[in-house]
């Protein structure tokens, strides 16, 4: 389907101007092609000394989005100590999963360390409380998804070149984007249709192998640091760890080994021998699926009708009970939990002030506003703040309100 969609994507996206430089490495017949990309959007001409998903990579790598993260909660708000992963952290180490896991399987690494670092472009500040708040504040206007966030920053509100906006990402990058956690279904949030209607995505399939790799090594990624964070932080102790689902037989192992260790050392053991026990289960459960389907090639991988890459059943249950381990202990607990209330009516607060009088807004947002309260001006508002750091946010909400904020004040 995808081949014989080229001819129609030739059109507005140009074909691929080389010659660049090719790794040479081998790679599965159901890898990725470089050579095969349906380009970008814009026509360009392409890099002599990378392919298409390395130039990608770089692209976001010195966009102003991904420098954001850096200042962005993954759990814990920056106030609360410097060592604990914020949404940068935490991109990075799914990267290295990712691109590690695609070497072993053959893939186009460089497409899937793309697909991780940009695959939390979009979060708005204050992490999952943030895009909650976003979310039911612009109810009226379709709500906020940061997957279709992602896409527009990347496709229209990133601003570094003088003929497009956007970052003029390769199709194979966009789909990994928005398809990494699967097909996806109708209806479609307002700027994965929009872009949908003009360069189609295929939504209603499954991605390549290298963005079903990137969304497992979030998988692998969050639980991990999640466990190192909780720990650090004092939320869960060594203790209560014994019997976590899946966590419990590698605290047990680390403990009977070495005995008593300062808390960095046990963290380093226990995380390092549970991250290779769900390496190694993807890396078998998908060489079997692959093995099953026999595709023929990165076509034949989004043709199926279920993921390629996968834990196996066993390992899929006893991740899912951790993840539960995790949401009643860490991110529900009391302290996590005052904290991010609080950054919820930070969000919700300065959308409606921002909605209500777009005059606070910057003067090059508040130009593009319509009337107060208007869908274009609320539209205006929900980019604003989701582009927003955490300290940014709070800022804003000195500078708005005249007043400042603690988020971790008793």
């Amino acid at each position: 389907m995808v081949t014989a969609m080229r001819q129609d994507f030739d059109r507005p996206c140009g074909r691929l101007i080389g010659p660049y430089l090719e790794p040479d490495r081998v790679r599965a017949p159901y890898a990725v092609k470089a050579a095969e990309s349906l380009g970008r959007f814009h026509a360009e001409s392409e890099s002599r000394t990378r392919t298409p998903y390395q130039r990608d990579r770089d692209r976001i790598i010195h966009s102003t989005a991904f420098r954001r993260l850096k200042h962005k909660t993954q759990v814990f708000v920056q106030d609360e100590g410097d060592h604990y992963r914020t949404r940068l952290t935490h991109s990075l180490e799914v990267a290295q999963i990712a691109r590690s896991l695609a070497r072993v399987l053959q893939l186009d690494e460089d497409l899937a360390e793309t697909v991780a670092l940009a695959h939390d472009l979009g979060h708005t500040p204050f992490g999952h409380a943030g895009e909650e708040a976003l979310n039911a504040a612009t109810a009226s206007i379709g709500g906020f998804d940061h997957n279709a966030h992602a896409l527009r920053l990347v496709s229209k509100l990133e601003h570094r070149y003088a003929q497009f906006d956007g970052l003029n990402l390769t199709w194979e990058t966009l789909e990994g984007l928005v398809k990494h956690n699967g097909p996806l279904t109708p209806p479609h949030a307002a700027p994965i249709a929009s872009f949908d209607r003009r360069w189609p995505l295929l939504l209603s399939s499954w991605p390549s192998l290298e963005a079903q790799i990137a969304a497992l090594s979030d998988d692998i990624a969050y639980v991990n640091h999640d466990l190192d964070d909780g720990l650090r932080a004092g939320l869960f102790r060594i203790d209560d760890l014994r019997a976590a689902p899946l966590a419990g037989p590698h605290t047990e192992a680390v403990l009977a080994r070495f005995g008593a260790l300062e808390i960095g050392r046990f963290i380093g053991e226990m995380v390092r021998t549970l991250m290779s026990a769900l390496v190694d289960d993807l890396l078998e459960e998908t060489r079997r699926r692959i093995a099953a389907a026999g595709p023929a090639d990165a076509a034949g991988v989004r043709g199926q009708g279920g993921a390629l890459a996968a834990f196996s059943p066993a390992m899929r249950e006893q991740l899912d009970a951790l993840q539960k381990f995790l949401f009643v202990t860490m991110y529900r607990h009391e302290r996590v939990m005052t904290t991010m209330n609080r950054a919820k009516e930070v969000v919700t607060a300065l959308f409606e002030a921002f909605s209500a009088e777009p005059k606070l807004l910057p003067a090059d947002w508040a130009k593009i506003c319509g009337a107060p309260g208007d869908a274009v001006t609320c539209g205006v508002a929900r980019d604003y703040i989701a582009g927003m750091t955490d300290s940014f946010a709070l800022a804003e909400y000195a500078r708005v309100f005249h007043r400042e904020i603690s988020l971790s004040a008793p």
